[in-house]
């Protein structure tokens, strides 16, 4: 493969500031973590930032991260007011709050915790429980390619693991479940120059556990990049239920990558949303080492003005008698773009594996498009595997059936809107989550200049 370094400045930018801020990032964590750190930094120095020449980029150009010129993170306030007006200020359950990659313990909350059980920051485990957490940390989302999953290894990764200090940590021992949902917010705050934050979040759950947990990425003002990280270990008989949410400010860049990692006998529900960014991406990858899993890897995008989103998927099928399910709806306005890729291997010992997958995508003008390239490659012979995708728009009849019966447009517009992608969001057991999701929903579709809603 050709280089995939465009311009030497775009990656020096990035790795410039961490040259500037090692020292500081040493003092987080022991010896072997900044080990880490340094093998990150060296790894995306030599893989670059991918151009549209690489397959996997070829519909998400990168070109304005590299305009770009990155100052370190810098803190910034956010009141108790501004974090109630966000998606997850107003919710009840235990919250993680984060501004610009910092842990923010004033908007966070404590709660009493079954025993054994770890929520709370990153920064703050590597210090206190440091064999915990490296036990876990990057080997899901590998940065080298010696003893790697199926996963490969991904830029940005190596970038964000160069960055290692500041993030989420959520750890429930064997056979414990936590009733209360876990909500992880990353607010960023743009006011003196544009920098990069690299936040990273650890979820363990061991054999026999249950939890759900919501990260959410909304970005409060002006330009910059997140670059994140979420790496998920299910264990035997273990139960998930995990949504990610993109929101970032128009000015805003994101990429985001979620590596899992199953058992057997566990169960991961999984729901990537993608709503903000100029230019947001999401790889989601999942390895299933382990027979009689279950794995839900559904999307929601979500594209007006000229947005491009982009959502990538990699499902790994190791072992056999497993299922994954994995439903993705686009709704794209005005001139954005999207972008679906998702792969499914079945390996030779992965026999009697189930897997569907389906991108459904809704174009509301003329001058959105979607890119959409469902794949398989099935090395086994007892299987069931299927994909598709299709593209099309509101049905007019539909939208004069309901207008005919006295409602209005904008009303008929949201039913049929949310008929589209129910399928996705109702499944969700936080009924909470699920509204302020709705809600946030209709009010991205509010946005669009090609719809025009009747009062």
């Amino acid at each position: 493969m050709t280089s995939l370094i465009p311009s030497k400045e775009a990656a020096g930018s990035l790795l410039s500031v961490y040259e500037l801020t090692e020292d500081l990032l040493r003092t987080v964590g022991s010896p072997a973590v900044h080990a880490l750190r340094q093998e990150g930094a060296r790894r995306f120095a030599e893989l670059g930032i991918p151009t549209p020449k690489d397959e996997e980029y070829k519909y998400t150009p990168l070109r304005p991260l590299e305009e770009m010129r990155f100052q370190p993170a810098y803190g910034a306030t956010v009141s108790r007011a501004e974090f109630e007006a966000t998606l997850l200020g107003r919710l009840e359950g235990i919250h993680l709050v984060f501004v610009n990659g910092e842990y923010a313990p004033e908007l966070s909350s404590e709660q009493a915790l079954p025993e054994g059980v770890a929520i709370g920051s990153l920064g703050k485990a590597l210090e206190q429980c440091p064999a915990l957490v490296e036990r876990y940390l990057t080997q899901v989302a590998k940065i080298s390619d010696a003893d790697k999953l199926g996963q490969p290894v991904y830029p940005f990764v190596a970038l964000n693991t160069a960055f290692l200090g500041e993030g989420a940590f959520v750890f429930v021992p064997e056979n414990v479940h936590v009733d209360a949902p876990i909500y992880i917010s990353y607010l960023t705050k743009s006011e003196h120059g544009v920098f990069a934050s690299h936040p990273r979040t650890l979820i363990v759950l061991e054999a026999g556990a249950r939890a759900g947990v919501a990260e959410v990425y909304q970005g409060l003002k002006g330009p910059y990049f997140t670059n994140a990280v979420t790496e998920v270990v299910v264990k035997e008989g273990a139960v998930l239920e995990h949504v990610r949410v993109q929101d970032e400010t128009a000015e805003g860049l994101h990429l985001g990558a979620v590596q899992a990692y199953q058992r057997r006998d566990s169960t991961w529900r999984s729901l990537t949303i993608h709503l903000g960014a100029r230019i947001g991406r999401a790889d989601v990858g999942l390895y299933l080492d382990g027979e009689n899993t279950e794995s839900v890897l559904d999307g929601i995008y979500v594209g007006t003005g000229e947005q491009i989103l982009d959502l990538h998927s990699r499902i790994d099928h190791a072992k056999p008698h497993c299922h994954s399910f994995q439903i993705v709806k686009g709704i794209l306005a005005d001139r954005a773009r999207g972008v679906f890729n998702g792969k499914i291997f079945v390996y030779q010992d992965a026999q009697k594996t189930d897997a569907k997958q389906t991108n459904q995508a809704m174009l509301l003008s003329k001058t959105a498009s979607v890119d959409t390239k469902p794949q398989l490659e099935i090395f086994a012979d007892d299987v069931k595997c299927t994909h598709g995708a299709t593209v099309g728009q509101l049905r007019e009849d539909a939208l004069f059936y309901l207008r005919a019966r006295g409602i209005p447009l904008r009303e008929a517009q949201a039913l049929l809107t949310y008929a589209f992608v129910s399928e996705v969001l109702e499944p969700l057991a936080d009924e909470g989550l699920r509204h302020v999701l709705e809600a946030r929903l209709f009010a991205k579709l509010e946005e669009s200049e090609a719809i025009r809603f009747e009062t």
